[in-house]
């Protein structure tokens, strides 16, 4: 009976360590006892009965031989007896602590009231908070009291979210729903408890979706979690122009949208005269909330809205944004990259149809690009010679298309690239640029200088179906040389990575921004 010597000094040595640790409840002490020792007294009866049935080896009775299996079998027994009691044990006792303590409060020895509900807690578990470890350790009244009255500043904060922050500290674990999110979170800072702000934090990146980004957003942005503010941004940047919806155009702040449109990485679907039509949906939206319609019927009830707008502003010779419901939104739409808008005969026209945008905007872009067709033409500008990373992000031109499914596939971006006609074609996972010579229209609409140079970016995503991304491939940005007619491939996707549908969104530049800078001085800024 060694080992059963052994058991036994090993529970002493537990109950021991259990008595010297201070500000243990008794009842903890008192239920390890009574389950410890049942438990082995259980096993120890257990063993008895089954030596007596079974009979003890003959290897007992005299000098053990190398060959008995007894020895082997008794050290898997004293293993399991050690081990496998002490895992459940802990498991039942964390339980029981959220239980006992916590849900009955027994043993309390100060009671929290807050919101019209009561907390019977315990100091030593409140101390885990940074909120309530100060007030009980410092020199503030409440230190002494039995009884606290907590002011809750935050509208965030319920009772539930209470329930839920005090419950954390009395058990390992806390399951968190996405409803319930940001109260908890309130909550949990005003309390100071790092863990659950953490835990809150992970929630939210993990379920963000067209119905929370706003909100997660918001909140991250209140209670500091920059990591999350962070998901959410990226979240829109590859979903706004994507995976349209209403219930998000009515969401979407101006601050947001601006942060939105000024950005390289906005995923646009097509080209940049979509961004001004969802630009032209969003704002329609914010200024009639009321509405409720589907996505396929919002386009037609935006412009039927600003059409009415632009009788009205006939007589005094303004656009929709010189007027003073259009004034909000000048910040976001001087973001828009109108020398991509004009560059297409339909969208140039539409943008003068609209009158949303001020004559004088478009003017100046007129004349920007009057200047770069002519240094083309004339000055034999043959593109980017070198990466200039602020000018790919601040003026390149935002395109992309969605392939449904995989097959051959092959286009080009409406819209006047001063004579790079740049045909892209995606065949057997591959991504292939090519500078086209041949069969256009008129002579004047493609260059035929010997090299031609092209800076760009691709970049390759797939969503599940919460818009969260599962797949992303991109170039980096890179200059790429063509002589007429060249084809080059740009990318090779692995098939194993490759998850359709497939969204590709490119950023281009066709002109050096060197010699422009040189030639007509800088431009405004946007903000100007």
């Amino acid at each position: 009976m060694v080992w059963f010597h052994e058991v036994y000094q090993h529970i002493l040595f537990l109950l021991i360590t259990l008595n010297d640790i201070p500000n243990v409840p008794d009842v903890i002490i008192h239920y390890c006892k009574e389950r410890t020792m049942g438990s082995l007294s259980s096993r120890l009866l257990g063993q008895e009965s089954t030596a007596r049935q079974t009979g003890s080896c003959d290897c007992r009775k005299r000098k053990r031989s190398l060959d008995c299996q007894c020895d082997s079998e008794t050290d898997e027994e004293l293993e399991n007896l050690l081990n496998t009691p002490r895992r459940k044990k802990l498991k039942s006792t964390s339980t029981y602590i959220y239980q006992t303590l916590f849900l009955n409060g027994e043993n309390s020895d100060i009671k929290i009231c807050a919101l019209g509900k009561e907390w019977s807690l315990h100091k030593i578990y409140l101390c885990q908070s940074g909120y309530f470890s100060s007030m009980f350790c410092g020199s503030w009244k409440e230190s002494s009291m039995n009884v606290i009255e907590l002011e809750i500043p935050d509208h965030n904060i319920d009772a539930e979210a209470l329930q839920v922050a005090f419950g954390s500290l009395y058990r390992d674990d806390v399951l968190l729903k996405p409803s319930r999110v940001i109260a908890i979170l309130a909550a949990a800072c005003m309390l100071q408890l790092d863990g659950l702000i953490q835990q809150c934090g992970e929630t939210m990146k993990e379920t963000i979706s067209v119905q929370t980004v706003c909100s997660y957003s918001a909140a991250a942005g209140v209670y500091g979690l920059d990591s999350v503010k962070k998901k959410c941004l990226e979240w829109l940047l590859n979903n706004l122009m994507t995976h349209q919806s209403v219930d998000l155009f009515k969401e979407l702040s101006i601050n947001s949208m601006k942060q939105l449109i000024s950005s390289p990485d906005l995923l646009v679907m097509q080209v940049e005269m979509d961004v001004y039509t969802a630009l032209k949906k969003w704002m329609f939206l914010q200024l009639v909330p009321s509405w409720n319609g589907s996505l396929k019927q919002l386009l037609t009830e935006a412009d039927a809205w600003f059409s009415k707008c632009r009788k009205e502003l006939e007589e005094s010779g303004i656009t929709f944004l010189e007027n003073e419901q259009g004034s909000p939104f000048v910040p976001v739409f001087k973001h828009l990259r109108m020398q991509y808008i004009i560059s297409d005969l339909a969208s140039a026209r539409i943008t003068e149809r609209d009158a949303i945008i001020p004559s004088n905007w478009l003017s100046s872009v007129y004349k920007q690009q009057w200047f770069t067709m002519l240094r083309a033409e004339q000055d034999n500008d043959t593109g980017p010679q070198e990466i200039n990373k602020l000018e790919l992000e601040s003026n390149s031109m935002r395109c992309g298309r969605r392939l449904a499914k995989d097959g051959d596939y092959c286009w080009r971006w409406t819209g006047f690239n001063f004579g790079f006609d740049l045909l892209v074609t995606y065949t057997n996972r591959y991504i292939i640029f090519k500078r086209n010579t041949l069969n256009q229209p008129c002579s004047g609409s493609v260059s035929l200088q010997l090299q031609r140079n092209i800076a760009f970016r691709l970049r390759l995503v797939s969503f599940d179906n919460n818009g969260k991304v599962i797949c992303n491939r991109t170039s980096g940005y890179q200059i790429l040389s063509l002589e007429k007619d060249q084809e080059q491939v740009v990318m090779n996707l692995d098939s194993r990575l490759l998850l359709f549908p497939l969204y590709i969104c490119c950023n281009f530049l066709y002109t050096s921004p060197e010699k422009r800078t040189e030639a007509e001085g800088p431009h405004d800024s946007p903000d100007s």
